[in-house]
């Protein structure tokens, strides 16, 4: 499967530039496109921003579908048509070149100006002209990314996606919640907290964040606002309060409540804070997740003995159970398209925990992750391609990305403590 492309020219607040996550990848698909991304020629007298070729080769290989050549390897560095010649680049079997420019423009703003060739038919497949200030650099290399992956695969990627995560210090006595690009660059602290935060999860508009704090008082779900820090109490009730995900409108938040016992799954209307109760069950119910329609709720039951995910509808009540292979099944999230389901699967009792995705339509279950071991928390990106999650490796708390046919795979670690709770951020105008 092909990793899409997003389309992203905005930023949520200012933020520093340098990225406390980094990305090592393990495995693409063997089938990767040679791609030439050639450094982009800067016009200016003034210090110009010339890492956004840089960027865009990052982004491309960051996908595992491309084989991206360096420029150290590469025979010349043509900026315009009238300089490139084919010839070199069908010697250094690339299929295809990129080619582009920087101009300085005033008020502090920078214009590019790019092109996409098909190498071996010699035919421009995509020019485009890109404005921004300074500040905006990693926006205009992620569009410019995401409009040669979209030009070269027809399908939408994830490059300018937002994704937020918790991490914290090695003595588990102050927690972050941050975001950052998907790449891990430009992040940003939005909550620190000496109490330990758990299940961040996005609104559909990309402008607030629910989680659960763990307070000395006991658990509590909150809503916060990004870009203005104001945080709303959700929820606060006796006893557990925990996993918030939010329907499709963002206008509900779906979350598990032990007030009246055992945990359940219940839906609070976001503006008249009415709660309405969706499961009764004496088995413990919870992680609940909203399929794209609004009207159906998946969540992790535990009342045929071990855990396993179920489906229900919320406008007719019909409950039917997803998964039966393996011994546990849990923290389902569904990809857009609806078809694959992806969770935390056990295959036997004692055996270790692994990211798998559940084919809805086929039936059938495929393993996704095996370098890293006790693997949680799975997020799916917005296009439905790539899960991120936490799990173990080298001893250290991680978080790691694969994609929904186990072709592509990577690493992302924080440079310093220890990072989980991963969740992708949607798509945004």
């Amino acid at each position: 499967m092909m990793i899409r492309i997003i389309f992203l020219l905005s930023l949520f607040i200012s933020a520093t530039v340098r990225a406390e996550l980094t990305i090592e990848i393990t495995q693409g698909i063997a089938s990767s496109i040679p791609i030439a991304v050639v450094p982009f020629k800067v016009n200016s007298s003034q210090a110009m921003p010339d890492g956004i070729d840089d960027i865009i080769r990052s982004d491309l290989e960051r996908s595992g579908h491309f084989a991206v050549i360096e420029p150290k390897d590469m025979l010349s560095h043509p900026a315009t048509e009238a300089d490139l010649y084919f010839r070199d680049w069908r010697l250094l079997k690339q299929d295809y070149v990129v080619i582009g420019t920087i101009n300085q423009l005033a008020g502090g703003q920078f214009q590019v100006r790019y092109q996409l060739f098909d190498v071996f038919n010699e035919r421009e497949l995509l020019t485009q002209t890109l404005k921004g200030t300074m500040a905006q650099v990693r926006d205009v290399s992620h569009r410019i990314g995401d409009a040669i992956y979209e030009q070269l695969t027809g399908i939408r990627g994830a490059f300018a996606t937002k994704i937020a995560y918790v991490t914290t210090n090695s003595n588990r006595t102050r927690f972050n919640l941050s975001i950052a690009d998907s790449d891990g660059a430009r992040e940003q602290v939005i909550l620190t907290s000496k109490y330990s935060i758990f299940s961040p999860a996005w609104a559909p508009d990309g402008k607030r964040i629910a989680y659960v704090m763990l307070e000395d008082s006991g658990s509590r779900v909150y809503v916060q606002d990004i870009a203005s820090g104001k945080k709303e109490l959700i929820s606060s009730n006796k006893g557990l309060n925990s996993a918030p995900a939010f329907s499709p409108d963002g206008n509900k938040l779906a979350l598990t409540l032990s007030k009246d016992g055992n945990p359940e799954i219940y839906v609070v209307d976001l503006k008249t804070r009415n709660l309405e109760r969706i499961t009764t069950h004496y088995g413990i119910d919870t992680e609940p997740n909203w399929m794209p329609d609004g009207k159906h709720i998946i969540f992790t039951s535990g009342r045929s003995g071990k855990p396993q995910i179920y489906r229900k509808n919320l406008e007719t009540g019909y409950l039917e159970r997803l998964t039966y292979e393996g011994h546990y099944n849990a923290r389902a999230r569904l990809a857009q398209d609806g078809r694959f389901l992806v969770l935390v699967h056990q295959s036997e009792k004692g055996g270790d925990f692994h990211i798998a995705s559940l084919d809805l339509t086929r039936g059938l279950l495929q393993i996704l992750s095996s370098d890293t071991y006790l693997d949680e928390s799975p997020s799916v990106s917005p296009n439905g391609v790539m899960v991120m999650y936490a799990a173990k490796h080298k001893n250290r708390s991680i978080l790691a990305a694969v994609s929904v046919d186990g072709d592509v795979k990577f690493l992302v670690p924080s440079k310093s403590g220890e990072v989980r709770e991963p969740a992708w951020g949607p798509y945004q105008n």
